[in-house]
């Protein structure tokens, strides 16, 4: 009950900080973004990767036409939970129109290929409508595609260079930011708390040995010992999480390393090796719970820092492969649009990095001054 009160009265005088309360607001609306990419983006097929190359590039609040053209081979449906998490594959083939008409059994649209680039198709009934409607009357086939199949579409953050939905990809690659966080922060703690608390209270040789460790790692850029990483494992979705938890322990177990060898020194360390408890027990029942605040602000950091670094890979063509979308592929691909009228495309992106990385970081800064108990 102590426990869950000391939570609550973290939570509450953090949420009293008003940096701190946007920080948290920003990381949890980027978490439920994450959770419900999907079912929040315009475009929900895997990897929000539908490519309409006619609206290249456009700029944020384009809208336009679109004609759904049923596929001749629709795959098929798989489950809810996999299309939660992996999207809907699209039935139809998408046709960008400024204008149409029904004549008879025909409809004849105005494609637009481009500003002031368009040309005219028709399209028989029978290539638009599923067999069961082609048994209505003709105003009802008209009213039919008229209703489901032209739906007009805002792109609110525009199209990037083959047509894509920004706001999607942005949506879907907030995933990528969020378990790329995630899974370095775990991989580092892991070994961090474990390498740091044996360093710290056994001393002696193993003390050297681990900072020996430290020490040589510490002294390789970080980016390099990630590419090192990745080139032996592989690029991919995967692997880049693995590559950069790998290489962000040091710090973590710098930090508990030094917590541990003030705490072993208190009363109640002493107590508890005089009452014959196994050194396991000491250091995760009765050491790492009185560290576990400098803990904490060491995940919030790693959490900013692997944000950073998955995007830098991405850009640098390391990190997650397309068209898988991650803000920082997002940004490499239209980097060169920084210097035409659609700087847009790699501003955005930026912007999402960078919101997500100051929050982090501000809470981390906040929960650093809740935890201090010398105020």
């Amino acid at each position: 009950m102590s426990q869950t009160n000391d939570n609550t009265s973290i939570l509450r005088k953090l949420l009293r900080k008003p940096p701190a309360f946007v920080a948290i607001t920003i990381i949890v609306l980027t978490c439920l973004t994450a959770i419900f990419a999907y079912q929040l983006s315009p475009d929900s097929t895997p990897n929000a990767n539908r490519m309409i190359v006619e609206l290249t590039a456009k700029q944020p609040g384009f809208s336009i036409q679109l004609l759904h053209i049923p596929k001749a081979t629709v795959q098929q449906h798989q489950s809810r939970i996999i299309e939660w998490f992996m999207g809907t594959p699209s039935p139809y083939t998408i046709v960008p129109l400024t204008s149409y008409q029904f004549n008879d059994n025909k409809l004849t649209v105005v494609h637009y290929i481009d500003d002031g680039v368009q040309d005219t198709i028709s399209y028989s009934f029978k290539q638009l409508l599923p067999t069961d409607k082609l048994t209505l009357s003709l105003s009802q086939q008209q009213a039919y595609i008229q209703n489901n199949l032209i739906r007009k579409q805002t792109f609110y953050l525009g199209t990037d260079r083959y047509g894509r939905d920004i706001l999607s990809r942005l949506l879907i690659g907030s995933r990528v930011t969020i378990a790329v966080g995630l899974v370095a922060v775990f991989l580092s703690l892991t070994i961090g708390i474990i390498l740091g608390l044996l360093a710290g209270y056994f001393g002696g040789i193993t003390d050297a040995v681990i900072m020996w460790i430290i020490n040589i790692l510490w002294a390789i850029p970080t980016l390099l010992l990630v590419f090192a990483i990745t080139l032996t494992i592989g690029k991919g979705f995967l692997e880049i999480f693995i590559a950069i938890g790998l290489t962000m322990w040091v710090s973590a177990a710098r930090l508990i390393r030094g917590q541990v060898m003030v705490v072993r020194e208190m009363e109640y360390v002493t107590a508890a090796k005089a009452l014959g408890l196994n050194n396991f027990r000491i250091l995760f029942r009765h050491i790492l719970p009185n560290i576990a605040g400098p803990v904490i602000v060491v995940a919030a950091s790693n959490f900013a820092t692997a944000i950073l670094i998955e995007a830098g890979l991405s850009f640098l063509g390391f990190g997650v492969q397309p068209p898988q979308p991650s803000w920082g592929l997002m940004i490499k691909e239209h980097y060169n649009f920084l210097l035409t009228n659609r700087p847009l495309l790699a501003i955005i992106p930026g912007l999402a990095i960078m919101l997500l990385v100051y929050a982090f970081n501000i809470l981390g800064n906040a929960l650093r001054d809740v935890l201090d108990v010398k105020q």
